[in-house]
């Protein structure tokens, strides 16, 4: 297993950093942890608020089954423990935007307990695997939004994601650089979508962390930590973590102190800045809620739970290099995200090709599809051509059809028109020729048009041959058969 070695250098030595997440994900589901308000996103400002949300005199929460039911699968795919007994309790904090003047949480009996995820530094080595702690995922209800910008004396309330479920999970102080922190989100997040629990839009705000942060010398005690609260991106994140373990240093080193205290991020100034004092867990008065009983669940329910898991990344990463003979990291990046690994699976059943085709199939989307993707500015899931016009695709340039630079030609004319790979080489004529005649015609054109490279190439240099294949595909037209060319070619250069 990979060990860190990312320090900071200060003026008096070096130091460790010693990192912990706390990653809140909103849970999939059409109504809200304890009502039937919607939770669909972008709708008008407090037009999703049930009575229940609004914490009207005599309103009662009742548990949402969907929502305690994919906190238990995401728990499952992380190897954690299932508590078939826990908990609600009430967390007193004044929110501006939770009318019930409380939250309700999971303290002291969570309902999923210990897991782990492992992550991959390098998609290259898998040596580089580091394993991260889960402690906890609790579920618990969000609070609304404050809406500063639209009156210059007031501010707003928008209660439409208040009472949304929300899955808090807490990771162990166990990541020592940014690094480690970014590959532990993306992977969560990889997971949590493949799971189907959460859809992991952090520019919407449905996965969020809070970035707790301590430095120490070397293997040394821990330090006092800060936690920096709601940063929505992994690119913030280990931002926020670089910022903040500088920061710590420094003022350790010119004799200040560290105090544990809730904290910030700024993105425009890159930076963190103290927001307040860090409560501990008996400022917030928790106690059960006396409105919920306990959750207490059966093994049918787990058993349902546990059956609807679908194949998780490592398991499909693994699979792809022991059956398929993908390279590491070719099977990392087909399985990093739920609709690329879907994409290229719906291509290998249109293909219905073996191991080797799997591997050309795989080397096609990470080079080419993917290229021409972010040329596009589409995500897969958009992709202008299908797994099966891919598939046609490959199967065209393996059958002798299609050269490699034809194919090239049909996939772009793919992007443009959605037609069909067969139907563009039939239409326009690109198929690739092995007419021994016409080669041989064309071989003799080059030659008697470059009678002083011929001398040249026969008096010793070899290095010319290429100049002659590339002059042949030319008059060609790029449709000749490389392999063919380079046989003829030889047997006319002597």
């Amino acid at each position: 297993m990979a060990v860190s070695n990312y320090r900071i250098q200060g003026a008096t030595g070096e130091w460790e950093v010693v990192i912990g997440l706390e990653v809140h994900a909103q849970v999939v589901s059409k109504a809200k942890l304890f009502s039937g308000a919607s939770t669909e996103f972008g709708a008008e400002p407090n037009s999703q608020v049930s009575l229940v949300d609004a914490a009207m005199p005599g309103m009662l929460p009742v548990p949402n089954r969907e929502c305690i039911r994919q906190a238990v699968r995401t728990g499952m795919a992380l190897n954690a423990k299932i508590n078939a007994w826990s908990r609600f309790d009430r967390k007193n904090y004044f929110y501006a935007d939770l009318p019930q003047g409380y939250q309700i949480s999971q303290l002291y009996h969570p309902l999923v307990g210990e897991g782990e995820i492992e992550i991959l530094l390098d998609e290259k080595d898998e040596g580089s695997a580091r394993t991260i702690g889960i402690e906890r995922i609790h579920v618990e209800q969000d609070a609304g939004k404050m809406l500063h910008d639209q009156h210059p004396s007031s501010s707003y309330v928008d209660l439409n994601r208040s009472g949304v479920a929300l899955m808090e999970i807490v990771s162990r102080p166990d990541m020592r650089s940014p690094e480690e922190a970014g590959a532990y989100v993306r992977k969560l997040r990889s997971i949590l979508r493949y799971v189907g629990s959460c859809d992991g839009n952090m520019e919407q705000g449905s996965m969020r962390a809070d970035v707790n942060v301590s430095v120490r010398r070397p293997g040394g005690e821990l330090g006092t930590r800060t936690e920096t609260k709601n940063v929505n991106s992994v690119r913030f994140i280990m931002a926020t973590i670089e910022y903040e373990a500088n920061r710590q240093v420094d003022l350790i080193e010119n004799g200040g102190a560290i105090v544990q205290e809730t904290r910030l991020f700024d993105p425009d100034k890159v930076e963190t800045r103290s927001l307040r004092s860090k409560e501990e867990a008996h400022d917030y008065r928790y106690f059960p809620d006396p409105d919920l009983l306990p959750l207490e669940l059966d093994e049918a329910f787990l058993e349902d739970c546990r059956a609807s898991l679908p194949e998780l990344p490592d398991a499909k990463r693994r699979r792809y290099e022991a059956e398929l003979g993908l390279t590491p990291y070719n099977a990392s990046v087909l399985t990093a995200e739920v609709e690329t690994a879907r994409w290229f699976e719906a291509l290998l059943a249109a293909g219905k090709g073996d191991a080797t085709f799997a591997q050309r199939a795989a080397n096609w989307v990470i080079s080419d599809l993917f290229g021409a993707l972010n040329r596009l500015g589409k995500d897969i899931a958009d992709s202008p051509v299908s797994p099966a016009q891919a598939a046609e695709l490959l199967k065209l340039t393996a059958d002798g059809t299609l050269s490699g630079t034809l194919a090239k030609q049909v996939f772009e004319i793919m992007l443009e028109t959605d037609e069909d790979p067969a139907a563009i080489v039939e239409a326009r004529g690109l198929r690739q020729t092995s007419d021994t005649g016409a080669i041989e015609a064309a071989i003799a054109e080059v030659m008697a048009a470059n009678g002083d490279k011929v001398a040249e190439y026969r008096g010793g240099k070899d290095k010319l041959f290429g100049f002659f294949v590339v002059q042949v595909m030319k008059a060609m037209a790029g449709k000749a058969n490389p392999q063919v060319v380079n046989e003829l070619l030889r047997k006319a250069l002597g």
